[in-house]
């Protein structure tokens, strides 16, 4: 396992690195640079060569430090923590959506305002990445493609927006979206959508 790749052992791996007390946002299934960073650190107290990638060596010491994730510890119901925003979310209002924590940050002129979980699409239905503006805003939107709600939608990118999904409030991260970056928080997400304006940045990185 190593940076980019993504799974549901490394799933398990963030849990088990997160009980450790290693790694401090919510597994997510992807190696990104928090998971990098807690393997090296893992490795350099366990006398292993501190690569930051998972060999069978690296992998067989982890499991042998405690038992297997609980569901709730692979899949947890707590919100997630903000990952450090990227250098474009600095300036002027900004929807700042890191795809490794899985979170949204409502940002004006660099300071955090609101934060909130999300998910995204699947492999065959990704969510863009890149900076994007909000082209239009729809509080009561239903899909024209899949004929789903999307209440508090605002759109980004070509039909991808940012709304709130029943399915993700009630699934969790064992669903995903058809593109669109879903939130779970009616209420933050519905103060979020009065907020935010046509024109307003939108930000999505790993």
């Amino acid at each position: 396992m190593a940076n980019g790749d993504e799974s549901d052992q490394i799933r398990e791996l963030q849990a088990r690195l997160r009980r450790l007390k290693l790694m401090s946002v919510a597994p997510t299934g992807f190696y990104g640079s928090k998971t990098t960073a807690a393997v090296r650190a893992y490795q350099s107290g366990h006398g292993l060569p501190a690569t930051g990638s998972v060999d069978e060596a690296t992998w067989k010491s982890i499991e042998g430090a405690g038992k297997k994730p609980t569901e709730e510890e692979l899949r947890p119901p707590t919100t997630n923590e903000v990952d450090a925003p990227d250098p474009r979310c600095m300036h002027g209002r900004v929807m700042c959506i890191s795809k490794e924590s899985r979170t949204l940050a409502w940002m004006i002129d660099g300071k955090i305002v609101s934060t909130m979980d999300v998910r995204f699409g699947s492999e065959n239905t990704p969510t863009r990445e890149g900076e994007f503006q909000v082209e239009w805003k729809a509080k009561d939107w239903v899909s024209t493609i899949y004929h789903t709600p999307m209440p508090y939608s605002m759109f980004f990118s070509e039909g991808q927006a940012v709304h709130y999904s029943s399915d993700f409030a009630a699934r969790g991260y064992a669903g995903a979206s058809h593109g669109c970056v879903n939130v779970r928080d009616k209420g933050k997400l519905s103060s979020l959508f009065d907020q935010v304006q046509v024109g307003d940045k939108v930000v999505v990185y790993w």
